[in-house]
């Protein structure tokens, strides 16, 4: 009988490296992976000689914006960006309105996804309220989102109600999250120590871009190395399965790695604005707060790039946050009444083949960092993250060749600009495919709302028989 779909001649990145072979596809499953010229026969085929084939991108941090701020983002163009991407699965945060804080709220957000989104998708939920917490971990989450942040000078993007910075309520958080079994991430930030270092910026005049820059890399980090190191005792305390968000800092990298040496369920993620972008300050210079996300500088990038390449990092995920220029503006004089944080769903997977084709990291290394590390630490896998017999038709089909320009004119998040135009890149998404159907095809977003299905964390009993039943290739 013939199978539905052949991807025939490329390289395919497996589990074991890199070979060269067709993969072919019944209905929405990887069935076979056959040297060239032993393939089956196929209702459809497609030639992707000259092309690398990737499992799809698992992208576990993203800023949708839906409901309540469509204005700088929306399911259906965040999901068409990401597609172009070659991202197969997007992750929600939870800083929406309303926030989902309960079964009622995640309901609807995941209404919202079912009708609209291209790719597949969940939503990060909301972990500061209490009650609610074994609720929604029986909503088919993969994890929990809590932001150690309260702006200052603004409302949004962490508006109130998601943040919490009392270690008291963390503790009992953990505590709470930690009977669910899943995963809690942490998007870490010492707000006592930020009051005061903002304060001493404002006594001195000081707003602008620059200052808000300086002030949140402020005495080498400490920020950021106070809040991780507070997060990783409490782990300890509870056990609780944490993910530390936006990892940039030497002493964070090490505080991480000797909490994996110790075989403690802890594991932490980099961004793009991290390796890509708020790593030079001359482009703190030339963007102001359109470069912003946060100052790293560099030596703590360098240190986050070994961490990734050592195993202390476990995931390259976009922080993918859309704002109008118009919400950017205000910054080049006052940095803290801009709207954090910058886009980069559609151009992220670009950027690391990139270093790939540099040789800065290796394929497989960069494989593992965008899909198969995420589907591990969120059990997906293994039917998301590799490709391999029995997991589901996920594909980044890549021109590890092709030479572009970032540019404004291609953006298709309906913020319409990127921080990184200018930037050129070596290696280029050709199709995506999610679930044996393409979505993004020779450099067209093709996929139709409502195709996106919920990507629900697996337990692990049924996680051990689809390996055992379908060993890797």
């Amino acid at each position: 009988m013939a199978i539905d779909l052949l991807l025939k001649g490329g390289e395919v990145v497996t589990e074991g490296g890199l070979v060269r072979a067709d993969v072919a596809v019944s209905g929405e499953i990887i069935v076979g992976l056959t040297s060239p010229g032993e393939s089956p026969q196929a209702k459809r085929v497609v030639d992707v000689s000259g092309l690398t084939v990737l499992p799809g991108v698992i992208d576990t941090h993203s800023h949708h914006r839906e409901p309540g701020f469509t204005h700088k983002e929306d399911i259906i163009t965040g999901t068409s960006a990401s597609a172009a991407g070659g991202v197969t699965i997007s992750v929600a945060m939870p800083n929406v309105y309303p926030s989902p804080t309960t079964p009622e709220n995640l309901r609807d957000m995941f209404a919202l996804y079912e009708k609209k989104a291209l790719i597949d998708y969940n939503v990060n939920a909301a972990g500061t309220n209490l009650e609610t917490i074994p609720a929604l971990a029986e909503m088919g989450i993969l994890s929990f989102k809590v932001f150690m942040v309260v702006d200052t000078g603004r409302d949004y993007p962490h508006m109130p109600g998601i943040g919490v910075h009392d270690h008291g309520k963390m503790l009992a958080i953990f505590q709470k999250v930690q009977k669910t079994g899943l995963p809690i991430m942490v998007h870490p930030h010492d707000q006592e120590l930020m009051d005061e270092i903002e304060k001493g910026y404002w006594n001195e005049g000081k707003h602008d871009f620059r200052a808000y820059a300086q002030a949140y890399s402020a005495f080498d980090g400490v920020i950021w190395d106070t809040a991780v190191g507070v997060l990783l005792r409490l782990q300890q305390a509870t056990d609780v399965r944490l993910h530390v968000l936006h990892l940039q800092t030497i002493q964070c990298t090490e505080m991480i790695r000797a909490a994996k040496a110790a075989g403690r369920p802890v594991t932490s993620e980099v961004n793009p604005w991290c390796l890509w972008l708020g790593n030079d300050w001359a482009n703190i210079e030339r963007l102001g707060s359109y470069a912003l996300s946060y100052y790293v500088p560099p030596q703590h990038s360098a240190a986050a790039w070994r961490a990734l390449l050592e195993g202390v990092g476990d995931v390259i995920a976009t922080d993918h946050a859309p704002h109008l220029k118009e919400e950017k503006e205000p910054g080049w004089q006052d940095g803290w009444k801009a709207h954090t944080g910058t886009p980069s769903a559609q151009d992220y997977l670009s950027m690391l083949l990139t270093d790939v084709n540099d040789g800065k990291i290796g394929l497989k290394k960069a494989v593992e960092l965008v899909s198969e590390n995420p589907a591990k630490i969120f059990r997906l896998y293994p039917k998301k993250g590799a490709i391999r017999i029995g997991a589901d038709a996920d594909f980044a089909i890549v021109d590890m060749n092709h030479e572009f320009t970032i540019s404004n004119e291609n953006v298709i998040s309906k913020c319409g600009w990127t921080p990184y135009a200018g930037k050129k890149c070596k290696g280029k998404p050709v199709h995506t495919v999610v679930r044996g159907k393409f979505v993004y095809e020779n450099g067209k977003v093709i996929g139709q709302p409502g195709h996106g299905k919920k990507a629900s964390p697996l337990s692990r009993g049924v996680a051990r028989a689809i390996a055992a039943a379908h060993p890797s290739a």
